[in-house]
């Protein structure tokens, strides 16, 4: 298992968390089963932003962004060298990530998953 240490967010997790995660799966579901309610309106299909995550350790060990990602990304609010879509960022093998989640996100209502 790999570790995720998410920093403090205020809205969706504001003590901040570590938490063990299966190599393979993505970060967005990694968050989701941890009870972190991160964004994913497009239902993880990579055709939106509001799972944008800034990846600040960690970032080398994940497999490179394909075009899809990349496009997406220039769309994305505080976007930053270490952005990625936690929808398509997978957990590494034997490596720990520690991200951020913005304080914001394009999606301008927030919906319920």
């Amino acid at each position: 298992m790999s570790q995720i240490v998410v920093l403090p967010h205020v809205e969706l997790c504001p003590e901040g968390a570590v938490l063990e995660a299966e190599p393979g799966k993505s970060v967005c579901d990694a968050l989701l089963d941890a009870g972190i309610e991160i964004e994913h309106a497009c239902e993880k299909s990579c055709a939106c932003t509001t799972c944008h995550v800034i990846v600040r350790e960690g970032f080398d060990a994940l497999a490179p962004s394909e075009e899809d990602e990349d496009d997406l990304l220039d769309k994305a609010w505080g976007l930053e060298p270490t952005s990625r879509l936690s929808c398509q960022a997978k957990v590494p093998q034997n490596a720990d990530l520690v991200i951020e989640i913005p304080k914001y996100s394009i999606n301008h209502a927030k919906e319920n998953h």
